[in-house]
C-alpha cells in the first residue's frame, strides 16, 4: 500500500532564511518589499508556498538556490528554544549551530525545558515527513514525574486519554525507576501534539521534573553530551527515510481502519 504523498513545498520567508539569504524577518521584509519573485512574478506575501525542486525564486534579480542536504542529530540542553533565533535574545537552537553551513534548523518541537535528540536539516522534504500531523514517526522520551503512578493510571496512558476532545493514540508505557517520591518513566509515543507527554500526566495530576527526549525513528541519543551534535551518517539518514515511510503506511492504514 502506498502512503498519500508528502508536499515538499516550504514557506517562502522560511526557504530564503534557511538559504542564509536573510533571516525571517528580513526575508519577510524583503518580500513585502517587492523584490523577491517567484517563477518570474513578485511576490508580496511571505506565507507563499516554495517548492526549492521546481521554483525559481530571485531576490533583487539574483537566483537563490537551496544549499546541499545537510543531516545533524543534537542534543538539544535544557532552557534552550527550538529556534534558529529569538527577538528577545534568549538561548536558542540557531546559537548552537552558528558556524554549521547550509543552515540545518530543528525539526519540530521540545519544550524550552525539556532536552534531547534533536533532527537539523535543511531537507524540507525529509522534515515535512517527520513533523506531519498525520504520520506516525516513533519518539521515545525519558520522563522524571513527581509521584508514582499506580497500574491504572499506566493502562490509561498507554490505551490513550482525550486531549482537546480527541483521544492520544495507544503508547508505550513503562516504569525505568521507582522512588519513594519521584519515578522516571519510559514513554513511546506516536503523535507530536503540542506539550502532549506533560500535558498527558497533567490529567492524572502527576507534574513533570524532566522530559528528555532519547530516541526518534532508528536514531538514539548514545554518546552525545548535551549542547553537542554530530553529522548523521548516510545510512542512519536512509534509516530514517525509510523509517518515516513505514510510518506514512501506518498512518494511512489506521486512518482506512476508521471509516
Amino acid at each position: 500500500m502506498k502512503a498519500d504523498p508528502i508536499v515538499s513545498e516550504e514557506r517562502l520567508a522560511r526557504f530564503l532564511a534557511r538559504t542564509g539569504t536573510a533571516s525571517r524577518r528580513h526575508a519577510e521584509e524583503l518580500i513585502r518589499e517587492g523584490r523577491v519573485t517567484l517563477n518570474g512574478k513578485a511576490v508580496l506575501d511571505p506565507g507563499t508556498n516554495v517548492d526549492p525542486k521546481r521554483d525559481a525564486v530571485k531576490v533583487d534579480g539574483k537566483r537563490v538556490k537551496p544549499s546541499a542536504p545537510v543531516y545533524l542529530l543534537l542534543n538539544k540542553p535544557r532552557n534552550v528554544l527550538c529556534t534558529m533565533e529569538d527577538p528577545r535574545r534568549r538561548p536558542c537552537v540557531g546559537d548552537l549551530l552558528l558556524n554549521v553551513k547550509g543552515k540545518p534548523y530543528p525539526v519540530g518541537r521540545l519544550d524550552f525545558d525539556a532536552e534531547g535528540l534533536l533532527v537539523c536539516t535543511n531537507d524540507g522534504e525529509l522534515a515535512n515527513r517527520i513533523i506531519h500531523p498525520r504520520y506516525h514517526v516513533r519518539k521515545v522520551y525519558h520522563v522524571k514525574v513527581k509521584g508514582v503512578p499506580d497500574k491504572k493510571v499506566i493502562d490509561r496512558l498507554r490505551s490513550g486519554v482525550v486531549l482537546d476532545g480527541k483521544k492520544t493514540a495507544t503508547a508505550g508505557v513503562s516504569f525505568l525507576k521507582r522512588g519513594e517520591r519521584n519515578s522516571w518513566l519510559r514513554m513511546t509515543l506516536y503523535e507530536g501534539r503540542n506539550r502532549q507527554v506533560k500535558r498527558m500526566l497533567e490529567l492524572f495530576r502527576y507534574q513533570v521534573l524532566k522530559l528528555r527526549r532519547v530516541a526518534l525513528g532508528p536514531l538514539a541519543l548514545e554518546g552525545l553530551p548535551p549542547g553537542a551534535y554530530r553529522k548523521l551518517r548516510p545510512d542512519e539518514v536512509e534509516k530514517l527515510q525509510a523509517a518515516v515511510a513505514q510510518a506514512a503506511v501506518r498512518g494511512v492504514d489506521k486512518r482506512k481502519r476508521r471509516l
